[in-house]
């Protein structure tokens, strides 16, 4: 039984990792697309162009880097001033940029680990059925 699951568990990560690698290959073909006709990169067009979601360019942190970067070059530089209100913008996007990342982290971190408890619990239920010791039975 075990078993089973270990290779249900490894079809399933394969297939997760797949379709992650086509919707980044996706993206980055919407990169060149939009670059190559002269188009402002956004999260918006490229989500658009590639049929991807908003979450997941954000959360691949080399495509959102990419991103950022090429619209940041599209956009005119603005005029520098020591620590005006741009400046603080800027550290408070960061930060959340940064508390996003964590948040995202956490929350995969806790989805692994309830989908492992619930693995275990039906694992546990299932011998317990079979030893016929389970919920409901007289067991003794």
């Amino acid at each position: 039984m075990t078993d089973d699951r270990a290779r249900r568990s490894a079809v399933l990560n394969t297939a997760a990792k797949a379709k992650s690698q086509a919707k980044t290959s996706a993206a980055e073909q919407a990169i060149r697309t939009l670059v190559k006709r002269g188009e402002a990169v956004t999260f918006q067009a490229v989500c658009r162009e590639a049929g991807v979601s908003h979450a997941f360019l954000y959360g691949h942190e080399e495509l959102r880097r990419r991103i950022q970067h090429l619209r940041d070059q599209a956009r005119p530089a603005p005029q520098q001033r020591a620590e005006g209100p741009d400046t603080v913008v800027l550290a408070l996007t960061s930060q959340i940029d940064q508390l996003k990342k964590r948040h995202r982290d956490e929350v995969q971190t806790l989805r692994s680990a309830l989908e492992q408890a619930h693995g275990e619990n039906l694992h546990l239920r299932r011998e317990l059925a079979r030893r016929g010791t389970g919920p409901g039975t007289t067991g003794h």
